[in-house]
Formats: structure tokens, C-alpha cells, sequence
């Protein structure tokens, strides 16, 4: 299957890992339903592609194992998810060997629910266990090497524990653990990035059905900003109505207005809004763990021609770098359109980093690619069909504490690029206009 003839998602057979929509037709945003009488979302389809990828990755690598710690990489391989709390509680882990399928390590009972509701995996490789929970459970206890001695025979079972096993985060100590355990632990990260640039057709869908919520937010917000109501307002009703919509993880809500614009502090204050102010906000939360982030700038009741302008340059700079996106474009081709640091009023790139900036969304907030002048220009790399990111520009106004912040996030197509957050940004909105 060619990228330029890729097929109607109905007809991809098991074990095919062609990724892509057909890019003659419009993305759609599906309803959070399974309908008999619309092919939408197909998670066994998501999940055999996200293992196939990481199978394929692996074997591409010097290592003959994956053993992952990192919560999104857990999901993306074993399609296993037990709640946003465990996020950074370092209380699950997972294995893939050479070839094999996966085995998952979890929550106490969570493995027992495993076993009963995930067909798709293995029972018997679905068992529970736990290392340190960041340093609660100290390694003199044992837990950390048991489980490493564990992981080590599951290894030489698979006939892959004279290989480097990549490891993507874990506890220092537990580090130790399996290097006492005799393992050669190297990066693992970087091949489960690889795995995960390119998105297949569901998660294109699911990425395009979380902005569409994303969208009906800033909707809401053009709607309620008005003196009176403060930033944690704001953010407390994007909340409640992301939950409402079928948010799973309202991860961040960045709401800044007036003086607090310049420089970005990426927060939020209980500020009241004031008739005047330019006012932006970043929505990043997730649909089945599919992330936005997504910017919008507005002005409350009215604008001066400085607010409007910085509006006009960051639009115009978002517009240059949507404009360069297209397969075989390398990142640094994209960084290049935006200002430099030193334009901006900043003494280095990395004081500017994050203000013109490009990063992947998938599982993950930031994942392939990173666009940026602190690592794009030295470090490109190539934009291919299938990949889903978002671009994000800034611009001071000259007042000295106005700015204006906007993102886009684009699905790389076999042509060039399709934006799918869709709220309004081509002028500068003005909300509760005088």
C-alpha cells in the first residue's frame, strides 16, 4: 500500500501498520460512541498497530528488549491504563522481548482486572507488582531485586538477555537493581519516540476528536470572559465542561491576561480580567489519552493598534511555519521562518524556548517532532506523512506586558498538512466588545 493510495480504514487487515487516512477526504470528528452504522475509532485495530510499531522499532535498535516505566509507553504497548493518579507514582512497569508480547506489571488488583478485561493480552504475562513508588518502598526491602532478577529470566526465556535492554525512565535505584541483576541497561526512550512519530488512522481520529472539544471550549471562554471573572474562573469552567465532554485528563490550563503576559509565566492567578487586556490560554488535556495543546489569544472589550499588531506577527509567523509543512521538510527548514531569540528581547534561545516552538502530540504532550532554534538548527530532523504536532508563536506587544500567543495543531498529509484545531484565530477576537 503506497502513501499516495493509502486505503479507507475499513479495509486494513490485521496485521497491516499502514498509518494513513486517505488525505483526499476531510479528517472527521467522531462522536465518543461505537455506532453499527459508521466505521469510527477501531481500538483493536489502534492497539496492534501501536505494538507492531514498537516491535518494529525495536528490532531496528542494538537492544533486544523494552522494559518501560513511562505510563504512555506502557499504554502504547500493552494498551493498559489504570487513571491519571498513577501518573507519577513509578508503580507500573512493562517488558517486551525480541518478538514476544508484552508482559505488564500492575497495581495490585489492577493486574487481576487486567486479566478478566484485556483479552488482548496474555493472562498469564498480565501479574502484579510494584519496585519503590518513588523511593516509598526502599530498595532494602527487596522488591526492586526481585524484580529485576525476575526480568532478567524472562530474558534469557526469550533468548535476548545477552543484549542491551532500553529502559526509558525508572528510579535511580532501580537502575542498580538490574544492573546488579546483569543487565546492560542503555536509552530506551528514544526508540519508543521513534515508535510513536507516526500516528495510524485512529489516532489521527482520536487526536482530531479531542481538539473538536478543545474547540467548543474556546467557544465558551469567547463567550464568558468579561471584567469580573478571573483567570481560575476561566480555567475551573474549561475543566468542568472538558469532564462533561469526555475529557479523561485535564492535564493544564494556562489562562494569562494583562501585565502577566510578558513574559509568559505558563500559569494561571486568580487576576481578574480588566477592559483592555489581551488575555491567551492554553488548553492541554486529553481524549483516550490523546493530548491537545492549543492556544488562543483574546482581548477583553477592545484593543490597541500595539496588541493588534503583536497578534498580526505571531499569526503571521504561525502562517510561515503551517506554510513549510509538507513531508521531507526538515525541522530546522520549519525553525528558520520564526524570529530569533534576540528579536524577541531574550539574551539566548533557550531563555526563548518554548515561545516559537513545534512538538509532536500523541499519548504524550510533547513527543516527535521538536521544532525550535535551541535544537532544530543543529539537530533536524525530517517531517513525514502521518505525523501530528503542534506549532505555537509569540509576540511581545511594545507596550512592554501585552503579547499575543497562538497554536495550531497540524496532521502531516501526504501533501502538505490539515489543521485540525478549528476555533476561529485568522483576527484577533475581541470578547464583550464596548
Amino acid at each position: 500500500m503506497t502513501l499516495a493510495n493509502a486505503l479507507n480504514p475499513r479495509i486494513l487487515q490485521p496485521g497491516d501498520i499502514d498509518p494513513n487516512w486517505r488525505w483526499d477526504r476531510h479528517l472527521p470528528a467522531l462522536g465518543h460512541t461505537a455506532v453499527d452504522f459508521e466505521r469510527r475509532v477501531d481500538h483493536d485495530r489502534l492497539r496492534r498497530y501501536r505494538l507492531s510499531r514498537t516491535k518494529e522499532a525495536l528490532k531496528k535498535s542494538n537492544c533486544g528488549a523494552l522494559l518501560t516505566f513511562d505510563v504512555n509507553n506502557i499504554r502504547y504497548i500493552s494498551g493498559t491504563k489504570i487513571g491519571e493518579w498513577e501518573r507519577d507514582k513509578m508503580c507500573r512497569f512493562a517488558l517486551l522481548a525480541g518478538d514476544e508480547e508484552p508482559y505488564v506489571w500492575d497495581f495490585g488488583s489492577a493486574a487481576v482486572h487486567h486479566r478478566e478485561y484485556c483479552d488482548w493480552l496474555d493472562p498469564d504475562r498480565m501479574r502484579a507488582g510494584v519496585v519503590g513508588m518513588r523511593g516509598t518502598i526502599p530498595p532494602s526491602f527487596g522488591l526492586m531485586k526481585r524484580y529485576a532478577d525476575e526480568i532478567f529470566g524472562l530474558l534469557k526465556k526469550a533468548g535476548v538477555a545477552d543484549m542491551p535492554v532500553g529502559v526509558d525512565y525508572a528510579e535511580t535505584a532501580m537502575f542498580f537493581a538490574l544492573q546488579d541483576a546483569g543487565l546492560n541497561v542503555v536509552d530506551g526512550q528514544q526508540i519508543m519516540l521513534s515508535a510513536r512519530e507516526i500516528k495510524s488512522v485512529d489516532e489521527i481520529h482520536l487526536l482530531t476528536q479531542a481538539a473538536s472539544m478543545v474547540d467548543g471550549v474556546y467557544h465558551m471562554i469567547y463567550n464568558e470572559l468579561r471584567p469580573g471573572i478571573r483567570e481560575n474562573d476561566i480555567v475551573a469552567m474549561s475543566n468542568k465542561m472538558l469532564y462533561e465532554m469526555g475529557s479523561d485528563d485535564v492535564e493544564a490550563i494556562n489562562a494569562v491576561s494583562g501585565e502577566r503576559c510578558n513574559p509568559h509565566p505558563h500559569n494561571f492567578t486568580d487576576r481578574y480580567f480588566r477592559p483592555g487586556d489581551q488575555a491567551f490560554f492554553d488548553i492541554l488535556q486529553s481524549y483516550q489519552g490523546y493530548r491537545t495543546c492549543y492556544y488562543r489569544t483574546f482581548n477583553i472589550g477592545m484593543s490597541t493598534p500595539c496588541q493588534v499588531d503583536a497578534y498580526v506577527k505571531a499569526r503571521d509567523w504561525l502562517d510561515a511555519s503551517i506554510a513549510m509543512i509538507k513531508p521531507g521538510v526538515t525541522t530546522d527548514q520549519v525553525a528558520a521562518v520564526w524570529p530569533t531569540a534576540q528579536e524577541l528581547g531574550f539574551g539566548s534561545e533557550l531563555e526563548a524556548f518554548g515561545l516559537q516552538f513545534g512538538h509532536g502530540l500523541g499519548l504524550a504532550l510533547h513527543e516527535r517532532p521538536i521544532i525550535s532554534r535551541a535544537v532544530s538548527m543543529e539537530n533536524p530532523m525530517m517531517i513525514e506523512t502521518g505525523m501530528v504536532f503542534a506549532l505555537e508563536t509569540y509576540c511581545p506587544a511594545t507596550d512592554g506586558y501585552s503579547a499575543a500567543r497562538i497554536e495550531e495543531e497540524v496532521v502531516v498529509t501526504d501533501t502538505g498538512c490539515e489543521v485540525i484545531s478549528l476555533f476561529p484565530a485568522a483576527e484577533l477576537p475581541i470578547a464583550a466588545r464596548y
